[in-house]
């Protein structure tokens, strides 16, 4: 049975962040501290972003050292907001009303809110009260994609229920200058904030339409990508391996998944990826013998939004129908475990 997506909507962070401005300030607040920071200063330019958005003003890195109160604080006023921004949008292109919904999806990793952020923007968005709540954490850069995979399969378990999905992260509270390890600079070159959304259910047609997907998980491999915990706040791990891991080990990866999905590669005309980095584009590309160049739509979002986890690769889909894509197509995104989330979507003429 397939679920049909409605309705499709991103939100952005308030505040813009050109990484040139980011670089001088990086280079400013973190050269006299990181003495390997010269030798990093070409990978702002080598990233393929041009801009990112935060919800926190870029003067707020100026200020020294931020405690983990203080970073959940701007993160939970910064999600709450992106999360009703992306679903209202989601909603209104779906036809729904809030009170129609019967189960929210709310999936993030880059904050702590309980009550979750459906709860707090329930009255806002008009929730009943009988609403089923599935806050989902710690899924990190895969969360778009397990969150659809998650959605999709509770339609399907409640035929004829009004599903919403909401992938909401703020990445940028969480940039250190105190820590200086390598994985901090990757952060400040890479990470944004941003949401997406989408209206999911069994009823009805629509142009895009999904089935449940699958994860693969490779043992031993809990270091390459996650949070460490600490008092000043979640601090980013970013193994440098992550491309020459996706390059030796995507393509059985894939293969295994669709197999489990009954699948093959044959039946898919493109692949959806989540845009980690460029240096992983380029290895997802040479993984699954893609022709180098052509996962443009990723490379595009990556430009203009950086890395904002979770949400990235439903930016990626939305591209995609924006630009008159169509066809069956294979979403993808890595993220901590390690894992990959696979999930079969089609786009319709």
């Amino acid at each position: 049975m397939d679920v049909t997506i409605h309705g499709l909507a991103t939100a952005l962070a308030p505040h813009d962040l050109p990484q040139d401005l980011v670089q001088a300030r990086a280079e400013a607040i973190l050269g006299p501290r990181y003495p390997q920071f010269a030798r990093m200063i070409s990978s702002f330019v080598q990233a393929g972003i041009e801009r990112r958005r935060s919800v926190a003003p870029l003067e707020w890195f100026d200020a020294g050292t931020h405690g983990w109160a203080e970073r959940n604080a701007i993160w939970h006023a910064g999600a709450v907001a992106m999360f009703r921004d992306a679903a209202c949008g989601a909603l209104a292109e779906s036809g729904w009303r809030g009170d129609e919904v019967d189960v929210v999806v709310t999936v993030s990793s880059t904050g702590v809110a309980t009550p979750t952020l459906e709860a707090v923007n329930w009255r806002e968005m008009g929730f009943r009260q009988d609403v089923m709540r599935v806050p989902v954490f710690g899924l990190g850069c895969a969360g778009g994609a397990s969150g659809l995979s998650i959605a999709a399969q509770l339609a399907r378990g409640r035929p004829g229920a009004k599903v919403l999905l909401v992938v909401v992260e703020a990445c940028t509270p969480s940039f250190r200058t105190d820590r200086l390890e390598k994985s901090d600079i990757i952060a400040t070159i890479l990470f944004g904030d941003g949401a997406a959304a989408a209206c999911l259910s069994t009823d009805g047609a629509g142009t895009v339409t999904c089935t449940p997907g699958v994860q693969h998980i490779w043992p031993d491999t809990l270091g390459i990508m996650g949070w460490d915990v600490d008092d000043s706040g979640l601090g980013v791990v970013f193994d440098r391996s992550i491309p020459d891991f996706a390059t030796r080990h995507m393509a059985e990866a894939t293969e295994d998944a669709l197999a489990a999905m009954g699948r093959s590669r044959a039946e898919f005309d493109r692949m959806l990826c989540h845009p980690g980095g460029a240096k992983v584009i380029v290895a997802l590309e040479t993984a699954l013998g893609i022709e180098q160049g052509a996962l443009d739509l990723e490379r595009d979002v990556l430009r203009e939004h950086g890395n904002m986890s979770a949400p990235t690769v439903l930016f990626v889909l939305d591209a995609a129908r924006k630009a008159g894509r169509r066809g069956r197509m294979l979403m993808c995104a890595l993220g901590p475990g390690f894992t990959a989330s696979y999930v079969p979507l089609e786009i319709a003429a």
